[in-house]
């Protein structure tokens, strides 16, 4: 079996989708974003000043892609396989079943606003903040991702299946990212 991995958009569900494809199938999780998250507040920082910190150095990067690239070079290994939540690892992971999940700004910001388990965001005041910060890590990440790899892990044709979540629910979205993968192993 192959891993998933699934990218997308700040606030589109990645994570959300990703556990419920683990609970329902027999699936390992790995999100860079909890590690991500980890990782800043070891540092005292929030993930928006993570992005910026990660502009200038790869410290933080090299350890993640390194991650990713132990899984794709121990893939035939692997007995159970990885849904991978990351922006990169569709790079990383080349044979794995690449996923893109898109979102509407607002819509991101109010899933953002109202999730309450999720650490180290900077100060999300209302939604036009929210959309805000989103807006600038994004930026970051863009700019990062392609100084250092010469992506663009935002270009829909790197992926075998891109999902709007706007107006889905997480349980809607699995079940697509399901179907299209049975399909694709087929």
């Amino acid at each position: 079996m192959e891993h998933i991995s699934i990218t997308g958009d700040l606030g589109s569900g990645k994570s959300s989708v990703a556990k419920i494809i683990c609970q329902q199938h027999a699936f390992e999780y790995f999100s860079t974003g909890s590690l991500q998250r980890k990782l800043a507040a070891e540092k005292g920082m929030n993930t928006l000043d993570m992005n910026k910190f990660s502009e200038s150095t790869k410290e933080v990067d090299d350890y993640i892609d390194n991650f990713l690239r132990n899984i794709e070079a121990e893939s035939d290994n692997i007995e159970t396989p990885y849904i991978l939540d990351s922006r990169l690892a569709w790079h990383f992971v080349p044979s794995s079943f690449k996923v893109f999940i898109k979102v509407k700004p607002e819509v991101a910001a109010q899933r953002v606003l109202a999730d309450k388990v999720r650490s180290n965001e900077p100060d999300n005041k209302d939604l036009q903040s929210t959309i805000a910060n989103l807006q600038a890590r994004m930026q970051s990440e863009c700019k990062r991702f392609k100084e250092y790899y010469d992506i663009d892990y935002r270009n829909e044709d790197n992926f075998d299946l891109v999902v709007d979540s706007s107006s889905l629910t997480a349980e809607e979205v699995a079940e697509t990212i399901i179907r299209a993968y049975q399909n694709h192993l087929k």
